[in-house]
């Protein structure tokens, strides 16, 4: 398993790190977008679709909507404010879990769910590939929630002791939580004051770092939200030891919005 995780990461990383940098405009919007189609074809399984035909209908579909999306060039806000409303949505979905699970069964909405959580993950990476020091923000966006989640991970191994949301995610801790909140924070002010930011600017980023990673934490618990309500250990075996992209951009799908969003409130301000 450990050789099968290595292999892969040494295949993708660079190829992902290739897009990100060299890529801009519509062959951007391409890259992220179809990472994001197979993220849908895994979403569907986690509707209950067990057709493969299911399946690829329903990520040519979210296909669709991104070109057509893109053709139109809608404001970023109205991604950001349903994935916002949705996330918060989730998040109670997830607090109260097993009770309410009747106001989100069926397949039917739970594939309109995976149009607020993709479809604003894939906007919010194009838009902020677009600005002055996108690729800057968006590596920030992605060190902030890798760091997360390795801090979470060696601060659950080392200190975890109680569960977080145990009905959802039996593994995660709330020390794991503190602890990758405490690394991604600690990254952040090391990060600030390298650029000199005054004493306001990093009370803002210090806030917006945190909720950033929280929100990242509800993206990860609501995949596997739904893959117990599936039976379903991984979203699908895409990636040899690494199980499927969902697996691989749970957090991210709910972060980015996050990030976006505290930019475009402050981005002026703290630039």
């Amino acid at each position: 398993m450990l050789k099968q995780r290595v292999i892969t990461a040494l295949i993708l990383a660079p190829l992902a790190a290739a897009g990100f940098i060299l890529l801009q405009g519509a062959w951007f919007a391409f890259f992220i977008g179809a990472v994001v189609a197979l993220g849908a074809w895994e979403w569907a399984r986690l509707c209950g679709e067990t057709r493969q035909a299911g399946r690829i209908i329903y990520a040519l579909t979210l296909g669709l909507f991104m070109i057509g999306l893109y053709r139109d060039s809608w404001p970023i806000i109205y991604y950001v404010i349903p994935a916002l409303l949705w996330w918060a949505f989730a998040t109670v979905m997830i607090v109260r879990y097993p009770a309410g699970k009747g106001v989100w069964q069926g397949s039917f909405v739970r594939q309109l769910f995976g149009l607020l959580v993709l479809l604003p993950a894939w906007a919010g990476l194009v838009w902020l590939r677009a600005q002055e020091y996108g690729l800057w923000l968006i590596f920030s966006l992605l060190i902030l929630v890798w760091a997360a989640d390795i801090g979470a991970y060696f601060a659950g191994k080392t200190f975890g002791r109680n569960k977080l949301m145990p009905n959802v995610s039996p593994g995660k801790t709330r020390e794991g939580l503190l602890g990758g909140l405490i690394v991604s924070e600690l990254l952040a002010l090391a990060a600030m004051f390298y650029l000199g930011w005054g004493a306001t600017a990093i009370l803002l980023g210090v806030l917006g770092a945190g909720l950033v990673v929280l929100i990242s934490v509800v993206g990860d618990l609501a995949e596997s939200l739904f893959k117990r309500e599936e039976g379903l250990k991984d979203s699908s075996s895409l990636l040899p030891g690494h199980g499927g992209v969902l697996d691989r951009i749970d957090s991210l799908t709910a972060a980015i919005p996050m990030f976006v969003g505290f930019w475009l409130l402050l981005g002026s301000y703290l630039a």
